[in-house]
């Protein structure tokens, strides 16, 4: 019997931030050695940070990542621990994983697959390694000596124990490294890992965890990184440990902690064991210098049974809407806090994106004292002098959530109505300021100019988006005052067609909702107000937001305006943008598509809204380009920064247009 305990660790890292991440790497080392830890993996990347993005050409990164990997192995005393980090060989960045054993560098694992889809661009900053080469690289130690380690494709023998790894992509391509491993009867893969939050990927995640321990016969080790690491990318942590097809450990996910260590027992004979009884064929493989042989001790460790335990949120009947506001609320702390920002700041309309935005901040608050207790949360914003005699959450939020009202004589009671309760039940800074002056003298001013009235006949869009223009100077001055973030209430359903005043509703430094279509957002929403987080956390002064249509508000009442009779359904519009963007189809296909969904509008009008999206799209291309960074939710993500690309000019679909008028049913 071989019996050894391993663990995944989850960390909050930040860029460059050299002290916090030693810290948070050195205490999780030191909590799995509380907890009788043999071999424990960490996340990709995690001394300089994943999301270095160009800083990982520069040297001086490069240096001081060595000098403090050198500096952690110091803490590996009688164990076995890996950390991610970039190394510099031949003059080129590799992503590689090292692995200490007992305060010894014992060698380096390089990436074989690297992330260049979507939000990653690995590819632009680092070289894949090459299948079955091995080399030598040289680093300075501490005391200025050099010294010589063994990188590339490699495994390690450490005390009988086979350890190979998987260094997150490339666990997800099908030419996947733990097939070769199998082949070199590997007991145990460790997978550092810095996979991005988006709805559902957990299950995701837990299936190729589960399949290669079961297909290879190994125990297998997953670590993630977790929060806002760098300002778009959310990441929810999980670590996932599995043996042999069976799950034997989940770890916590969206944790407001700088570290959480997700322990399991291992019976590595039984690994072998099925090893031994699924090998039907057997390839000699060619060793070369694959192998990394390293003398250690493993304790004896009696077999024990941990049921896998997770947060009752983790399987509600709502996973989505949960999975939303845990991700959204720990974007927001951390973003808070790694900018050193005093509050949130949010001009709220009493319309569904504000509200929501608004609703969050004070869940963030309340969330992150229950999963760090309120003297923790406190100090991780210690930069807030504001709050730290503070005992309450109601008392915080009054510091941290800072909102304003800002009506024009087309606004109603309605909205007006629906923004207090909520500021009064978040217990938010609430401020109203009236511009409908300003925009009387706007007019007046452009009016005389042209020697002519401005009116809704001839100049409707002009005067609708001079209301939203001029609430932006008022909102960013009480965010400076307040030395405030101020957050763009902007949509996805609305950047996919424009339906957003530049420099007016868009006005922001961070963007958080701008993944989420209105449809969802409306959808959460509801749910807060009757059903809540965990079913508790509830916000029942939503309902003055969710009996209402949704408006811009920037038309005379008569005009009765509201969003869909603009655009058209939002559902129809995100089941067009679902189809054309994150499915690549033409128009045509987009409304064949369309009509078996929503075959009750009738077929003109489908085509209608569809060619309206289409030509909506390509002319606001520059409008997405502008918008606010946002944090990345679901493959659905319309940021031409980090996911989807389109070209600000173009042919803007004509002849595909054409086809679609000239199709007949």
């Amino acid at each position: 019997m071989k019996i050894i305990k391993v663990a995944g660790a989850v960390l909050n890292q930040t860029p460059m931030a050299w002290d916090s991440n030693k810290q948070n790497i050195i205490s999780a080392i030191q909590e799995a050695r509380k907890q009788k830890v043999s071999i424990l993996c960490l996340p990709e990347l995690c001394i300089t940070g994943y999301g270095c993005e160009d800083a990982f050409y520069a040297a001086g990164l490069h240096t001081t990542a060595v000098r403090i990997l050198h500096e952690i192995a110091d803490y590996t005393k009688d164990m076995v621990v890996c950390v991610g980090l970039p190394i510099v060989f031949q003059n080129r960045n590799f992503n590689t994983a090292c692995l200490m054993v007992n305060r010894k560098i014992v060698g380096f694992v390089a990436k074989r697959f690297l992330a260049g889809n979507g939000i990653h661009y690995e590819p632009r900053w680092f070289t894949p390694w090459p299948e079955n080469e091995q080399a030598v690289v040289t680093l300075e130690d501490l005391e200025g000596n050099n010294q010589n380690y063994p990188i590339g494709d490699l495994y390690f023998n450490v005390g009988g124990i086979k350890i190979g790894f998987e260094i997150c992509e490339d666990a997800w391509v099908a030419n996947r490294p733990g097939a070769k491993l199998y082949r070199y009867g590997v007991d145990l893969i460790l997978n550092p890992s810095a996979s991005h939050f988006a709805f559902g990927k957990l299950e995701v995640r837990k299936r190729f965890v589960i399949e290669a321990s079961r297909a290879f016969g190994v125990g297998y080790v997953y670590a993630n990184l977790m929060g806002n690491e760098a300002g778009r990318a959310i990441y929810d942590g999980g670590a996932l440990i599995a043996s042999s097809g069976a799950m034997l450990a989940v770890g916590e996910r969206l944790s407001y902690k700088d570290y959480s260590v997700t322990p399991a027992i291992l019976d590595v004979a039984n690994n072998r064991l099925a090893q031994s009884q699924s090998s039907t064929v057997f390839n000699v493989p060619e060793l070369h210098d694959t192998c990394v042989n390293v003398e250690f001790k493993f304790p004896f460790i009696e077999p024990e049974t941990v049921e896998i335990q997770q947060a009752a949120w983790e399987n509600s009947p709502y996973r989505q809407e949960e999975e939303f506001t845990h991700a959204l609320t720990l974007g927001l702390f951390d973003y808070l806090r790694k900018s050193k920002i005093n509050s949130l700041v949010t001009s709220l309309s009493g319309g569904a994106d504000s509200s929501a935005i608004v609703s969050l901040s004070y869940l963030m608050i309340q969330l992150g004292i229950e999963s760090i207790g309120l003297q923790a949360f406190k100090q991780k914003l210690a930069h807030i002098k504001a709050i730290q005699n503070c005992n309450t959450v109601d008392e915080i939020a009054n510091h941290l959530i800072i909102t304003a009202y800002q009506p024009t004589r087309n606004s109603g009671d309605i909205t007006r109505n629906a923004a207090s309760s909520l500021a009064k039940a978040v217990n938010a800074q609430y401020y109203e300021f009236d511009i409908n002056d300003i925009v009387e003298s706007y007019k007046t001013i452009i009016g005389t100019n042209l020697k002519r009235e401005l009116s809704w006949a001839t100049d409707d869009i002009a005067l609708q988006n001079i209301q939203a223009r001029v609430r932006s100077p008022s909102i960013w001055l009480l965010t400076n005052i307040k030395n405030g973030l101020l957050l763009s209430t902007s949509n996805r359903s609305e950047a996919a067609v424009g339906y957003a005043t530049m420099d007016g509703d868009t006005s922001g430094g961070l963007s958080p909702i701008a993944g989420i279509d209105k449809a969802f957002l409306r959808q959460f929403l509801r749910w807060l107000e009757k059903q809540g987080v965990e079913g508790r956390l509830r916000i029942p002064e939503l309902h003055f937001v969710n009996e209402q249509q949704p408006t811009a508000e920037l038309r005379p009442s008569e005009y009765k305006q509201t969003d869909e009779d603009d655009l058209m359904p939002y559902d129809v519009l995100d089941a067009i943008e679902e189809s054309a963007i994150r499915d690549k189809k033409m128009p045509l296909e987009c409304y064949l598509t369309l009509k078996h969904k929503y075959s009750g509008y009738g077929k003109v009008q489908l085509k209608e809204w569809t060619a309206k999206f289409f030509r909506l799209w390509c002319r606001n291309q520059w409008k997405r380009e502008r918008y606010a960074p946002s944090f990345h939710l679901d493959d659905k993500n319309l940021d031409p920064k980090t996911w989807c690309r389109f070209p600000i000019l173009s042919g803007g679909y004509e002849r595909e247009l054409a086809e679609l008028a000239d199709y007949h049913d």
